[in-house]
């Protein structure tokens, strides 16, 4: 069997590229120190949860737990997010049914903090038209290197939440800016191609996972509109989550594994990311890319009026 390509690598970098990105140009509400105790602190977690629970310590889905936290979680203690990271990796050993991890492990972390403390709170998400555009393609080329038979959940949360957020502006007769600005956000990103789209804890089968897709959905549009709460996709993926157990016995199908189900072959992994990529970046706006063109110089001193008419002769 090719040995095949784990989309979590992918996952890694990107995340990765972000958070640095967030940190040199953008100033993201978080030190550098932080960021890599946050780090260190979910990989501890995991190496110490993998030895109680003598399974293989396996640092990738630790490292995608704690750089999520760096991107979404902010607090003004130095200890909570720490707390947050060992939350979110213990969960995936506590919290369980029949061998599978129920929560999202960041979603559930922060939402646990959310509800015991006021001192912590969601990043918006408001990086700039350049940084979210830039982070939707390396997401977007994320689901081409990694199989589509996982993409499902993604790609209907997509379609339910835009036809929430549309919907409700089209009843309310509001303008259609409205709904896409609420689209423009980095952390609902970090929410759709992240959170929801764990393949370990979302439902088995393809029908339970558009079926779960919607219920988010639904869920944040009460929690968000009806409660008149912040984070409502956050919410409303923690508590649809519970569900998951018994969405998989009325639609059973096999479980996911990251050894049989990882990616893509390494090879054709490159060659459809290439291909995404180079076709993708012509496509973008050339001022993104182009350095300002020199502006035409204007001069105030009197000119001189030439005619190309002929002199006459005295």
């Amino acid at each position: 069997m090719a040995n095949r390509f784990d989309p979590r690598l992918y996952q890694i970098a990107t995340l990765t590229a972000l958070l640095i990105y967030g940190l040199a140009v953008l100033h993201f509400e978080v030190s550098p120190a932080r960021a890599a105790a946050i780090l260190i602190t979910a990989i501890v977690t995991q190496a110490v949860c993998s030895r109680v629970w003598d399974v293989p310590f396996d640092p990738r889905s630790a490292a995608i737990s704690g750089l999520s936290l760096c991107l979404l979680l902010r607090s003004n203690s130095m200890l909570l997010p720490l707390i947050a990271a060992v939350i979110a990796v213990a969960s995936k050993f506590l919290i369980r049914w029949r061998g599978k991890h129920i929560f999202n492990p960041t979603n559930f972390a922060i939402v646990a903090l959310m509800l015991v403390t006021p001192r912590v709170w969601v990043s918006p998400g408001q990086w700039g038209s350049l940084a979210f555009f830039a982070f939707l393609i390396a997401c977007a080329g994320g689901l081409v290197v990694n199989r589509a038979a996982r993409s499902d959940v993604t790609y209907a949360f997509i379609v339910a939440w835009c036809a929430v957020l549309i919907g409700r502006s089209l009843w309310l007769g509001e303008p259609l800016t409205i709904p896409f600005h609420r689209l423009e956000n980095g952390a609902l990103l970090l929410f759709t191609f992240f959170m929801i789209s764990d393949p370990k804890t979302t439902p088995d089968s393809r029908a339970g996972r558009i079926l779960f897709a919607a219920l988010v959905a639904l869920g944040a549009r009460y929690i968000q509109f009806k409660l008149f709460h912040t984070n409502g996709v956050l919410w409303s993926l923690a508590a649809c989550s519970l569900l998951v157990p018994l969405i998989d016995a009325l639609l059973p199908a096999e479980r996911y594994s990251w050894n049989q189900h990882g990616g893509l072959s390494w090879s054709v992994a490159w060659s459809r990311s290439h291909s995404f990529f180079s076709a993708l970046l012509p496509r973008m706006p050339s001022a993104a890319f182009m350095w300002p063109r020199e502006m035409p110089k204007f001069s105030t001193a009197p000119r001189r009026l030439s005619s190309s008419a002929t002199p006459i002769a005295p």
